[in-house]
């Protein structure tokens, strides 16, 4: 008996991806990205999940204001095949407004995931997406655990400097060294 043939996928660039959503193939209530080409479904967003992201919103927008934007749950070009739809990301002032060009992966600063059923892709596929986009900081927020796993340093598709906080210890963006935000604070 033959060995079964590999099906040729259709891959999709960002410019389908879109046009999918305005003509109604993509609904706005279906939560999907555009990963290499592939259209996949997130995770759905539960009660945890919405608390951890609504306080790490609240934190860094006190907290970076006037020097940085705090994106909540927004798109993130990496590529012409590839837009991610992270928690939160902490993006850079620039000359040309945000109305006028989406957020691409040089003006990231800072990006989180919160990860409740989301974590083992959030650890293994996420981090080789923003370290090849060259993002200089990625946190996971692990919320059955109630640690944020900090990864620096993007080289050859992943972080180089990976470590993982518990307790009460505070975290501090690289972009931001003066902020500091405590897991007592992420998890209350």
């Amino acid at each position: 008996m033959p060995a079964e043939m590999e099906r040729a996928r259709r891959l999709f660039t960002r410019e389908e991806y879109h046009c999918m959503g305005e003509v109604g193939i993509l609904k706005p209530t279906e939560r999907v990205e555009l990963i290499r080409g592939e259209i996949v479904e997130m995770s759905p967003i539960g009660r945890r999940h919405q608390a951890f992201v609504d306080n790490l919103a609240q934190l860094l927008i006190m907290r970076v204001a006037g020097r940085a934007i705090v994106s909540v749950q927004n798109s993130l070009v990496l590529a012409e095949d590839t837009e991610l739809e992270p928690d939160l990301k902490i993006l850079r002032r620039r000359s040309v407004p945000y109305k006028e060009l989406e957020a691409h992966a040089d003006d990231v600063l800072l990006v989180i995931e919160v990860a409740e059923s989301s974590l083992s892709y959030d650890r293994s596929t996420k981090p080789r997406l923003y370290a090849e986009a060259g993002i200089c900081e990625y946190w996971v927020v692990d919320c059955a655990a109630e640690s944020v796993e900090v990864h620096r340093a993007p080289q050859a598709g992943s972080y180089q400097d990976v470590s993982r906080l518990t307790g009460v210890v505070p975290v501090n963006p690289l972009a931001f060294p003066d902020i500091r935000v405590t897991l007592a604070e992420i998890f209350a």
